[in-house]
């Protein structure tokens, strides 16, 4: 789901681009008004665990596919929609900026695909109806898998519409939708399980957690300390070592590309804003592909054991770097929502 620049006009990247601005800052004010204080911490560690989660692909049997979580339904379930689309932005921008996840002129694209349908489409249409304010594990397991599913379906039938639309590909509408909405099916289904999972734990640790998110009311004085702590250390474990398990198959998006048109990747214009944002990409992302860059003496020796799984330093690095610069951004955007709330 993270788009490449190569899918893309111009003008679709700038639609886009100028769509999620406007999306964040609609948030931003929103968040302004009803930002939790306490939460922030919340929000930080989140963004963390969501930027480890989505290094780890898993292998989807039959296809020689691959998938990884989205995070958007999880954040809204914990954070609400708001704020959760602020942290899936903070997740998306440190991808593209320092690690060349997905394209800068795409990165419109991206933030709306994977932070818009399940934070304001999955989230109150479909998982709070069924899971509400008085969640089961039942209701949560229901919720969460559709959701998950609902929200996956609609972003990769963005992906779609946004590469079309361009027409500098050549990916038919109606071959490369008939492979998309399939593969990005089966990685809902497991998206929707593994939220389910996160969500009944929290849960069972702090029921009133999801119950006053879904009644969007303050928090008052429970404690979050074992919340936070247990995410803080699942997103320090999957960024820095479950990271090496990580499927090597292609995603559902690169996949498809290769069902479609033989092609995992597609190639860029040579010249104007594609050339110039993939010169700047070059320059900011210091670990690109989340791995050392070629020839950095880091990488001698260090790189792969030539086994499974690919003990890999780089990958290790960028885990736990990632995960750090995502909670650091993911924070100031709580903190500076709460330094003017206050001073207003």
């Amino acid at each position: 789901m993270h788009m490449a620049d190569a899918l893309l006009s111009p003008a679709v990247g700038g639609a886009m681009w100028v769509a999620t601005a406007g999306t964040i800052f609609y948030c931003s004010k929103k968040v302004k008004e009803d930002l939790d204080d306490r939460k922030i911490p919340l929000m930080g560690v989140l963004g963390a665990f969501i930027f480890a989660a989505q290094m780890i692909n898993f292998t989807i049997p039959a296809t020689g596919s691959s998938g990884h979580l989205g995070g958007g339904l999880l954040l809204a379930i914990l954070l609400g929609p708001h704020a959760a689309f602020l942290t899936i932005a903070s997740v998306l921008m440190v991808q593209a900026l320092f690690f060349a996840d997905g394209g800068l002129l795409a990165l419109g694209c991206n933030v709306f695909n994977l932070g818009v349908f399940p934070c304001f489409i999955a989230y109150p249409f479909i998982y709070k109806p069924i899971a509400g304010i008085n969640p089961t594990p039942l209701r949560i397991t229901i919720g969460a898998t559709l959701g998950a599913v609902i929200g996956l379906q609609l972003g990769a039938a963005g992906v779609v519409l946004q590469t079309v639309s361009s027409g500098i590909s050549e990916l038919p509408f109606n071959a490369f939708i008939s492979v998309m909405l399939p593969i990005h099916l089966a990685i809902g289904l497991v998206e929707g399980l593994v939220t389910a999972a996160v969500v009944s734990f929290i849960w069972k640790s702090r029921p009133e957690l999801l119950e006053l998110t879904a009644d969007t009311r303050p928090l008052g004085d429970i404690s979050l300390t074992k919340v936070i702590g247990a995410l803080g250390v699942a997103a320090v474990i999957t960024g820095g070592a479950l990271s090496w398990f990580a499927s090597s198959s292609p995603d559902g998006l690169e996949w498809s590309m290769f069902k479609v048109s033989g092609h995992e990747e597609l190639e860029a214009p040579e010249k104007g804003i594609h050339h110039t944002l993939a010169v700047l990409q070059e320059k900011t992302s210091f670990l690109p592909d989340y791995s050392f860059k070629a020839g950095d003496p880091e990488a001698e020796g260090l790189a792969e054991t030539g086994s499974w799984p690919a003990v890999d330093s780089g990958t290790t690095i960028s885990g736990l770097v990632g995960g750090v610069m995502t909670l650091a951004l993911a924070l100031s955007i709580g903190f500076l929502f709460r330094k003017r709330s206050k001073t207003a």
